[in-house]
């Protein structure tokens, strides 16, 4: 974008005489914050006024002070903004200052728009939230079903089951809670797609399958509701593997009986977006809403990610309710954010965190979740690090292989120290531990019927689904044996003395050991190949609980000999409730390497 925000500092040192010296009129010590902090380190650390951001009010603070040195009794409130540690506050100090306001009368171009310059733009009133959703919805319109890849194979993204009928008016309200408060939060105005398998009393729930096309619940999920509160806009419910079964995203929501589509991704369309939080991925790689929700049981979150280039968050089980999503296996379900950047991501997650009665086993964060997640994001993060890796989960691809020695080398290039770790007895039971996906389906499907489903949907068991014939068919086997789980079953796997239930546990304890054993503040694996996976590295946050981040790490090249142009991503794991420690860590490597590309096929759109 264009930045314009030196005329905001001119029009403030308008307003004192040239080469005034005054002392401030308010005293950093003396003012209580007003707003929860929201911003990162880089937009709150200059703050004069207290209210954890810098605004026109703090700009006539430091014009105030224009010319106060370090001898001056003053000089303790505003020598936060002496930017060139000359002794004295300049114009220059102040139009340093002006540079961390969020406000940008330039160009606003919504192609790879942030959070930060969305907010930027409706500050400034370069635009409004009303009309980003509408370039959205425009989009939407234009690319989502259309062939725009004429290479063999190429298919539509498929990305998006529904389009809110409501967006525009909600965007419309926050609009006017912008002219009336304020930026009340990061995300207020901003159009969010949701895997639809989050309930929204909006729109319909469908988890991807054309049996529950009716599917009308009269209340928000519980993440939904945060976003709502923070002013966000739920733009659409994006397309997933059905039921969120497989990475291959396929579904059948609103397609005649017996048919499915496929998801693609936008960088190769011939390829899958990945699962099953496909259509989030796809649609926020193409940039057809400003930050997506996915799920993740088995890797759901992560798959997309790394092959669409994204940012994703699958935090400890416990810290995001699920209550009021379609649920795969509770065991290791969680929702999380999908998104073009970490500061994204980071905000994103800031709304949906929190305990929930709900969802019990949000009770366990009680006291381990900051005021806000973007505090840690200093791009200095990685310096003083313990970066651990185990030698066998890079596997032997050679673009993988080249990206992580790229990686290593940024680490300790950035101050970090990357260990090698021994992996212990019992990792590789870890790993070796399937998902509930098939033992706990029909248990956790059955609460959710229960306490959510519209009466109007008549398939509400599985085996009513698959004689319905409106899913997808393929799939029809995986059905009947999720059907076929009896509660004995069911209580072996996932009960208190499961045997799932017990190595859940034992990796939980046997990863936390090992990283306190190599006094690592993060391990990290590839989160996959050139559009596919890497061995089962997926399930190391799964089947111990922990939070991982997921981060664009490269992408492919002709001499790989792999899939020119697809990406990979790096993933960081980090003990429970240490997302803060993990975003700031992915952040640092990010700003290091800006490996995110915008994909070519699904450019501007112009009149």
């Amino acid at each position: 974008m264009t930045t314009k925000r030196t005329i905001a500092t001119i029009a403030v040192l308008g307003t004192v005489a040239a080469g005034a010296v005054a002392t401030p009129a308010v005293a950093l010590d003396t003012v209580e914050p007003t707003t929860a902090s929201m911003l990162a380190p880089f937009y709150t650390e200059l703050d004069l006024t207290g209210d954890s951001q810098v605004t026109t009010d703090d700009l006539g603070v430091a014009a105030a002070a224009l010319g106060t040195t370090a001898d001056d009794a003053a000089w303790s409130s505003v020598s936060v903004i002496d930017l060139d540690a000359s002794g004295d506050i300049t114009v220059s100090d102040i139009a340093g200052l002006s540079q961390r306001m969020i406000y940008d009368d330039g160009d606003f171009e919504l192609i790879e728009a942030s959070t930060i310059d969305m907010q930027a733009a409706m500050n400034a009133g370069v635009t409004t939230s009303v009309a980003i959703t509408q370039e959205y919805m425009d989009r939407i319109e234009f690319y989502d079903t259309a062939l725009v890849d004429d290479q063999e194979g190429g298919r539509p993204l498929n990305s998006i089951i529904s389009v809110s009928d409501v967006a525009l008016a909600a965007a419309a309200e926050a609009d006017a809670v912008r002219a009336s408060e304020g930026m009340t939060s990061m995300l207020l105005g901003v159009p969010i797609a949701l895997k639809d398998n989050y309930n929204t009393y909006d729109m319909v729930t469908t988890a991807g399958c054309g049996c529950w096309n009716l599917n009308q619940t009269d209340s928000d999920a519980t993440m939904v509701e945060g976003l709502r509160e923070d002013g966000a806009i739920i733009l659409a419910k994006a397309s997933l593997d059905e039921f969120a079964y497989g990475f291959t995203s396929q579904f059948s929501a609103f397609q005649p009986a017996g048919e499915t589509l496929y998801i693609a991704s936008p960088y190769n369309t011939t390829k899958t977006a990945g699962g099953s939080s496909g259509g989030t991925g796809a649609a926020i790689a193409a940039n057809l809403a400003g930050i997506g929700f996915g799920t993740d049981t088995g890797g759901s979150i992560r798959v997309p990610s790394s092959y669409n280039q994204l940012v994703g968050i699958r935090p400890t089980v416990g810290l995001a309710s699920r209550d009021g999503i379609v649920p795969l296996a509770l065991s290791q379900d969680t929702g999380g954010p999908m998104a073009r950047s970490v500061l994204d991501a980071t905000v994103a997650l800031d709304a949906v965190v929190g305990v929930d009665a709900g969802d019990p086993i949000t009770s366990t964060q009680a006291g381990l979740v900051p005021e806000s997640y973007t505090s840690y994001l200093d791009a200095d993060s990685l310096d003083g690090a313990t970066i651990g890796y185990v030698a066998s989960m890079l596997g032997s691809n050679t673009t993988t292989l080249r990206l992580w020695e790229e990686a290593k080398a940024t680490f300790e290039a950035a101050g970090a120290t990357v260990v090698e770790v021994e992996a212990p007895e019992g990792f590789s039971d870890v790993l070796g531990e399937g998902s509930g996906s098939t033992n706990e389906f029909r248990h956790d499907l059955e609460e959710y019927v229960a306490s959510y489903l519209a009466p109007e949907v008549t398939e509400r068991t599985i085996l009513e689904i698959v004689e319905g014939g409106n899913f997808v068919t393929s799939r029809q086997g995986t059905y009947e044996r999720r059907a076929g789980v009896t509660e004995e079953e069911y209580e072996a796997w996932a009960g208190e003395e499961g045997s799932h239930t017990l190595q859940l546990a034992a990796g939980k304890v046997l990863v936390h050991d090992l990283m306190d054993e190599y006094n690592l503040d993060t391990l990290v694996y590839p989160s996959g190949n050139p559009y596919g996976t890497q061995s089962t590295n997926l399930r190391l946050s799964p089947n111990t609980g922990m939070p991982s981040v997921t981060v664009p790490m490269g992408q492919a090249i002709e001499a790989d000999d792999t899939t020119t142009g697809a990406g990979v991503n790096l993933e960081f794991l980090g003990r429970d409730f240490t997302e803060g420690t993990l975003l700031g860590l992915s952040y640092a490597f990010e700003q290091a390497t800006e490996y995110r590309t915008t994909p070519v096929l699904y450019g501007e759109l112009f009149d």
